[in-house]
This record gives structure tokens, sequence and C-alpha cells, in this order.
């Protein structure tokens, strides 16, 4: 009887599982400084972007604006689109130091500790046999987010550097597993502190917008290096975790206080493309920002 019982019932994370209205996807800038920052911006979009435009952007269409974080450690967007194994390794093999490869924030981990390892509970399920971790995750009856928000740069920065081809045969692959009635988002990450990863970067950059612009993307593109973000970072310690003799230690990870900064400079042109995603007469792609 109790077999029998068990075989019967739902599986209990079916039951208890929600989507969030928003997800963010990113590496270890999200863990280490830019988590709280996109949550606060994006629990919170309409009073940090308004009305729009035309006072015609319509908020409801995020439903309650829960937000789901997720950023794991050395990702890039080719790791969420790959269904091999060793393609998605950043995402799905188990850390065998710490057991947790991603922090995590918003509705999918309101505990303590906001480090976990994909593929353990009912809010990481995005590893399975044969599929890619998009595939896994937009897969029917699991995550169905009303505006998906990309944030990567750094661990694709050299392949995406050497050649424009490559940093379209990734765009195309995740527009192919991106759900088309989603709005989307790519905004690259926050500045580094040194000038040769910031060139390195840049050039990933430049390639990775002709790549959305290619491929005909539903994604509105925003670029994170600036000249206004790369001067507030490139070269300030104050905006990296130092040791105790004040020497930069990481200098890849921007601190909270840069990545509020980065937000503050970047804000108008990350609002001009949530207007855009959420506007009803919306049918451009791959729109390349600044905001008029």
């Amino acid at each position: 009887m109790f077999l029998s019982a068990m075989i019967a019932a739902p599986p209990l994370a079916a039951e208890e599982f929600k989507s969030p209205d928003i997800v963010v996807l990113g590496d270890s800038q999200l863990s280490f400084g830019a988590g709280p920052v996109f949550l606060d911006f994006f629990q919170n979009i309409d009073q940090h972007c308004g009305a729009g435009p035309q006072g015609d952007t319509d908020y409801t269409q995020l439903g309650e604006k829960s937000v789901a974080i997720f950023g794991v450690r050395s990702t890039s967007l080719g790791s969420w689109v790959a269904r091999s194994r060793r393609g998605k390794a950043a995402v799905c093999e188990v850390d065998k130091k710490w057991k947790a490869n991603a922090a995590t924030f918003g509705t999918v981990n309101t505990g303590k500790n906001k480090y976990v390892q994909i593929g353990k509970g009912r809010n990481y399920q995005f590893c399975k046999k044969g599929q890619s971790p998009f595939e896994a995750m937009f897969a029917e009856g699991y995550y169905e987010p009303k505006l998906i928000v990309m944030n990567f740069l750094g661990n694709s920065a050299r392949r995406w550097a050497e050649d424009k081809h490559q940093a379209l045969a990734d765009v195309t692959k995740a527009m192919e597993q991106l759900p088309e009635d989603v709005p989307c988002l790519f905004l690259t990450t926050a500045p580094t502190y040194k000038k040769k990863t910031v060139d390195l970067r840049l050039k990933a950059q430049e390639n990775l917008k002709y790549a959305f612009m290619k491929a005909g993307s539903q994604c509105s593109f925003v670029e994170g290096f600036t000249p206004e973000t790369i001067a507030a970072n490139q070269g300030n310690r104050l905006f990296f975790r130092r040791n105790k003799s004040g020497r930069v230690k990481d200098p890849f990870h921007p601190n909270q206080k840069a990545q509020e900064n980065f937000f503050m400079v970047r804000t108008q042109d990350i609002c001009h493309a949530v207007h855009q995603q959420l506007a009803p007469q919306n049918t451009e792609t791959a729109v390349l920002l600044p905001a008029p």
C-alpha cells in the first residue's frame, strides 16, 4: 500500500515549484558583488525605470516581479546552450571542494547560505542527459519567466575576441533554445581592474554585439563596457576586493559598491532596453543601445 501511494503521488518538487517572473543568469560577478544589486533593480524595476518614453510600459506583464538570480562560477552563454557533458561542465559538474558552484538570490534561495550546487534541489534542475541547461530550464512545466536577463562576458572573452563567428555561433544556438515569446535582455558584465583584461573584453563585446545583430536576436543588447564604466573601474582599488595591505587580490570581480555605481551609470540604457522589450509594438530585434 505504501509503495502504491508513493507511485500515485506527484513529485514533491513538481507540487512546490513556482516559476519566478524574472530570471537573471550570469557568472561569478553575480556571486561576488552584483547579485544583490541585480535583485534590487529588477524587483523594483518600475521604480527604477519609470513609465517609459511614451509612458506606455506595462509592468503588469512581469506579474509579481518575483526575481531569481543565478551566478554560476565560470559560466558563459555557451555553457548554458551546450548539450555535451564537457560543454556544460561549468554548470553541471559538482564542485569537489566546496560542493557548490553557484550563488543564488531571490525566490530560488530564501535561506541563509547563498551558495548552492546546480543540479541539487527543485529550483536547480538544469542538468539532464542530452539536453542543454537552457533546454532543461525552459522545459514545459518548469521555468516560464516573463523576462530573462543574461549577464556574461569574461569567461568567453578570448573565444569571442578571437573570432566574431564564434560569438555568432553561441548567440545563434542560444536564440534557437530560448522561447521566442520571452522578452530578453543581454547585458555584458562590468569592467575589470587591469587594462589588459579590459582591452580583451572590449574586443569580445564588439564581436558579441555583431553576433546579436547578425543573428536577428529577440534580445536587446546593452554594453556594460563603456568609457564611463571603464573609467570608474579600471585601476580603482576601492571597487575591488583587497588584502590587508590594500593591494587588489581579485581583479576580475567588482565589489558591490562598484556594481551599484555600474547600475547608476547604465540605468538609462538598461531601462531603455526593458521598455523596448515590454512595449506592445516591439518587433525589433537586437536593438543596440544607447538610449536617445
